[in-house]
């Protein structure tokens, strides 16, 4: 002990009143729920962890009054006295508590975060009048529009227009998809450049967005087996620490020493005492904390038995694109067919101004950065799948994409095989640009790694 307390004696006596009725305020106020449900338990014949908590809390408690006020009277073994037993058992519990609420708090910001992706209104055209609306009061079937950098307020059809859409917030990719007529688009997800028209077919919460948030709540109130096998514990260990504290009061009754029944009580509440589940109590939100750990930012646990199968793992796939790299594509090489490259950088420059496509966006950069001018241009057109065709002002066919389109044109290639089959072998997309029928530049694209992508595959590799 790191200090000494007084004797039930005298003055002693009313410390230890003063701390009982401390020890009663915690009972009575924060530990109030554990003797509501013993006591409906009782009522259903039915016995858990709150019915072997209130036995020892209260037994504690009720011989230690009686130790305070009958003292005079009472033997010197007989004049133990429980208050901080009771006390801790209620503080230890109650923190386990306190650390899972904790726990589901994460849960509940990453809700909110999941809440603040739902657009307010909507902007819907009904009877040719086009009108901003409340989001609850769309309808499927309604014909939204979506204009550049707005958010998607609910699930559809693409009807008019195309663009790319951000949908990182669903997928992870970092990278736009492309939208046409026909496409299904989703709610949370965000439009690029184009404008859009789509016919809503979910709302509310039959969305994608709306079910990712379903799920996201109903994690909250989930437990892990453990949790439910602390429960089956329970259910023996209760009946169980009852009958021992019994037969442990008829033992010392009938074999113990004078006077046997204070030894009787006394051995009975030790044994109520000490079976008290702290330990239990505290096991399963700890490990829930632990297992969620400083990350929930990053992490959506969606239930407590997929946090515990997460202990089992034995093999992680990663998504590759903006995940273990940039998710921003760059040009890392560049081939020249016989032309100047402020020639094909301006050229490529005038193809991809105004496309949204992630490749078009490295290669602008890259002509950008190589301060290359914009050269004029005319009859320019978007091939789905292939790439962009134009012509220069003196009429030369030009061509920027995929190698199937340059075939199709009857561009010959063989000038760049095996640069192209070099910068395939390194992961390269590749991107070819034809002038007047013939190979002018060849251009490999590739998402760099992270900075801390090898550092952290090094960390898993260690974990593991």
């Amino acid at each position: 002990m790191f200090f000494s307390t007084p004797h039930p004696m005298g003055l002693g006596r009313l410390y230890w009143l003063v701390i009982g009725l401390l020890t009663l305020g915690i009972l009575a106020f924060p530990g109030r729920h554990f003797f509501v449900n013993a006591w409906k338990n009782l009522k259903h014949h039915q016995a858990n962890m709150d019915t072997l908590v209130a036995m020892g809390t209260g037994t504690a408690w009720l011989y230690s009054m009686a130790v305070v006020l009958f003292a005079p009277w009472l033997p010197d073994v007989a004049q133990g006295i429980y208050f901080e037993a009771s006390a801790m058992v209620i503080g230890l519990i109650l923190l386990g508590n306190a650390l899972e609420l904790r726990a589901r708090g994460r849960t509940s910001n990453a809700l909110k975060r999941l809440l603040d992706l739902q657009s307010r209104t909507a902007r819907v055209i009904r009877d040719g009048h086009e009108q901003e609306i409340e989001i609850d009061a769309v309808r499927a079937g309604d014909h939204v529009r979506v204009r550049p950098g707005e958010r998607l307020p609910v699930d559809g059809q693409v009807m008019e227009g195309q663009s790319h859409i951000d949908e990182s917030m669903l997928t992870g990719e970092p990278l736009p998809v492309a939208k046409h007529v026909g496409d299904e688009v989703s709610a949370g997800t965000v439009n690029g450049r184009g404008g859009l028209v789509y016919q809503a077919t979910r709302v509310g919460t039959d969305t994608r967005l709306g079910q990712i948030t379903e799920q996201v709540a109903s994690a909250q109130n989930s437990r892990p087996p453990i949790g439910e096998l602390a429960d089956q514990v329970s259910s023996v260990f209760v009946p169980s620490v009852m009958i021992i504290a019994v037969l442990t009061a008829l033992l010392w009754f009938n074999l113990g020493p004078v006077p046997q029944v204070i030894h009787m009580l006394v051995t009975a509440t030790t044994v109520l005492i000490i079976a008290c589940p702290c330990a239990l109590g505290l096991a399963t939100p700890i490990s829930t904390m632990i297992g969620v750990g400083k990350r929930q930012s990053t992490v959506l646990v969606r239930s407590g038995e997929a946090l515990q199968t997460a202990s089992k793992l034995t093999t992680l796939v990663v998504d590759k694109t903006g995940t273990l790299t940039q998710g921003k594509p760059s040009v890392t090489d560049a081939q020249l067919f016989g032309v100047e490259q402020s020639t094909a950088l301006s050229l490529v420059h005038a193809l991809e101004r105004g496309s949204e496509h992630p490749l078009a966006a490295a290669l602008m950069n890259y002509a950008q950065e190589n301060d290359a001018p914009v050269a004029d241009i005319a009859h320019f057109d978007s091939v789905t799948g292939g790439g962009v065709k134009a012509q220069t002002p003196d009429g030369k066919a030009l061509l920027l994409g995929n190698a199937r389109l340059l075939k199709e044109a009857g561009v010959d290639l063989n000038a760049g095989k095996d640069q192209a089959r070099a910068l395939e072998e390194q992961a390269r997309t590749l991107v070819y640009l034809a002038v007047d029928g013939k190979l002018a530049a060849l251009f490999g694209v590739s998402d760099p790694l992270r900075h801390d992508t090898v550092a952290a595959i090094k960390r898993l590799q260690k974990t593991a």
